[in-house]
């Protein structure tokens, strides 16, 4: 294996792979082995798949990561040179033989297909061979990219995921991997690198918004041992975006930390990840192996004076080491718990020394940032908020998965345009950004334009990026209960505005939400939200009202009827409602009757039925099965 010393050894490498990528003489199938392909089945399917095809006769089986659409999995891509290249929906154990079979002779079954693939729409695309390109497209299959799904979707973060083997170097460098790193080392001075982070306006994707080149080149003016950190904690309830780009892209974040490392001047990194996410886990270690095999790191990288090197660390799953301090701590063997931030991490962090910290997304946009140039990347986005940010898609919603959509796309934009809207014809309430500390956002401002300053302006917060669409049948009160829950149980508990106020704001959750509430309760939540953002140490703290304060702000007429008429609107408090059949609507298809577990509901087919209210133990069966609203909220 050759270590690579110049752009020209990345362009040989380049050139050798991009045939195999690109242009395969077999019929290549790529199939979807990220964790959310795999829980659908995917690696059954490649198991099949390549017990079938052992010998790459006629036949390449191959793996990638996650390409967004994860409700659609296990999704499979197939081409060969000269032929259509189609994305495969849904393509499970049972049917990956007949697919192959199918597309080998011509047969396409446009009901398995989702789309004829191309790269995404990035800014790479100009620079990356189009494998599509002179090859006439199949009439009535749309081009992926005109998927409602990716049609307002931008990739720059996810430029690679579900188009590379995310364990081959090799297909990384064939789509322009390492070229950034080789000329931030060869031809760019530090001082270069971070002007260019700089002007490029990238903002830090882990939830505060900080200029990423303003903290590089702070830490680049403090003496010692300088360190770079990628926090790859990702521990926010729906969210999946750092674990999807560590799956399936896991060389552009190792490459966004050796360009860090090269502008700051620091010869030692870290990635600080999960121990949940053991596929990631498993990626990375090949990726730094594999990296130093083609002398990308360790000493004297490219024939150079410039050596750097990173290690693996893996967290025990506290939420509150996705703190920046806390997570340090933890890196050094110690209880991971934070500290004030009187003195910040950049002058002294780990080990008390300069140490730059950014997350797992932040990484992967410095290499398009140096590819392109700042000057194309800030053209992207808002006034303070460039580029483009990815959103794991979740909750109510028709379809789920991962989102990567330019700073500024309206919240309407993103839940009915991408999303495509709410199912079974419920009607939307609320969508709740920025994981379990983020705000609940009312339908009054589905057209807010997503950046970091415009959602804080509505109570909310970018946060990593998770975003929880919520129906008509959601209790926001029982929301603001659950975030607490999770929060008071992942407080380290070593100030008291937070592990006493979170404790004392779940317990008036809690009574109200079992019919408990008394008047006085919303404001009491509304000082002790305040307390809490005011006096607490960490981040954790500050915004661990922002789910209370919100929905009282947004929603108080649910608090009113929870505590003054003892009605839980939604029908979810059990405490606070009762079933009913609504003798107009229903029209007896006996569905409700035969799912019920209790026995609850009897009567004839074609004619009314009867709910048992002594027998029903609310458990929403009926309700979720009927089709003609006939099971009534009481």
């Amino acid at each position: 294996m050759m270590k690579i010393e110049s752009t020209k050894d990345i362009e040989v490498i380049s050139e050798n792979y991009s045939k195999k990528l690109y242009y395969p003489e077999a019929v290549k199938v790529n199939i979807g082995i990220a964790s959310c392909g795999i829980a659908a089945g995917a690696q059954a399917s490649l198991e099949k798949a390549a017990k079938e095809f052992p010998d790459n006769n006629g036949v390449s089986i191959n793996q990638t990561g996650c390409i967004g659409f994860c409700e659609l999995e296990p999704l499979v891509e197939i081409f060969e040179k000269g032929k259509p290249r189609l994305l495969y929906k849904n393509i499970t154990e049972d049917k990956i033989l007949d697919m192959i079979q199918d597309y080998r002779e011509g047969n396409f079954n446009k009901k398995w297909i989702l789309g004829q693939m191309k790269d995404p729409r990035s800014f790479l695309e100009d620079d990356i061979q189009n494998p599509i390109a002179g090859v006439s497209p199949l009439e009535k299959i749309p081009i992926l990219e005109d998927v409602p799904f990716f049609n307002k979707q931008v990739k720059i973060a996810l430029r690679n995921c579900g188009y590379v083997d995310p364990d081959s170097i090799e297909e990384y460098i064939a789509r322009r991997g390492y070229q950034a790193f080789i000329q931030a080392l060869k031809d760019m001075e530090p001082k270069e690198i971070i002007q260019a982070v700089k002007d490029s306006g990238l903002r830090g994707r882990g939830g505060g918004g900080f200029p990423t080149g303003i903290k590089w080149e702070t830490c680049a003016k403090h003496n010692g041992e300088r360190y770079i950190i990628c926090n790859a904690d990702e521990g926010d309830p729906g969210a999946y975006m750092d674990r999807s780009i560590l799956e399936g892209d896991p060389h552009s974040i190792l490459e966004g930390m050796l360009i860090a490392a090269r502008g700051i001047g620091s010869s030692r990194g870290f990635i600080y990840v999960r121990n949940e996410y053991p596929l990631a886990v498993k990626r990375l270690v090949t990726a730094v192996k594999s990296a130093r095999r083609y002398g990308l790191l360790g000493d004297n990288i490219a024939g150079s004076d410039f050596s750097f090197d990173i290690k693996i660390s893996t967290g025990a799953g506290a939420f509150v080491c996705g703190e920046s301090t806390a997570l340090m701590a933890s890196l050094e063997g110690k209880v991971g718990r934070p500290r004030a931030k009187y003195i910040h991490t950049v002058e002294k962090g780990f080990r008390e020394n300069p140490s730059n910290l950014n997350t797992v997304e932040t990484y992967a946009n410095v290499p398009v940032i140096l590819l392109k140039g700042a000057d194309n990347y800030v053209k992207m986005g808002t006034t303070h908020s460039k580029g483009t940010k990815v959103f794991s898609l979740v909750g109510k919603v028709k379809h789920t998965g991962l989102v990567e959509v330019p700073m500024g796309i309206s919240l309407k934009e993103i839940v009915f345009d991408i999303g495509g809207g709410i199912p079974r014809k419920k009607k939307f309430k609320a969508v709740q950004t920025g994981g379990p500390s983020g705000g609940c956002i009312p339908e009054q401002f589905l057209g807010l334009g997503v950046d970091f300053d415009e959602l804080i302006k509505v109570g909310s917060m970018m946060g990593s990026g998770g975003m929880i669409v919520m129906d008509q049948d959601t209790c926001m009160v029982d929301v603001a209960r659950y975030f607490v829950d999770f929060l008071k149980e992942e407080s380290c508990g070593q100030c008291n505005p937070c592990r006493e106020g979170i404790t004392a704001m779940l317990d008036v959750l809690t009574d109200i939400c079992k019919g408990n509430g008394k008047e006085g309760d919303i404001e009491l939540l509304e000082e002790l939200g305040m307390m809490i953002q005011k006096f607490s140490l960490c981040g954790l703290g500050t915004s661990a009202p922002n789910p209370v304060l919100t929905t009282i702000l947004y929603f108080r007429d649910e608090y009113d009827a929870h505590i003054k008429d003892k009605k839980c609107p939604s029908g979810v408090c059990k405490p606070l409602f009762h079933y009913e059949i609504d003798e107009e609507a229903c029209n007896g298809c006996t569905l409700c009757a035969k799912r019920c577990p209790e026995e609850a509901i009897s009567g004839e087919k074609k004619k009314l039925h009867h709910l048992d209210l002594e027998k029903c133990i609310n458990c929403g069966i009926c309700y979720d099965a009927c089709k003609f609203d006939a099971i009534l909220i009481q």
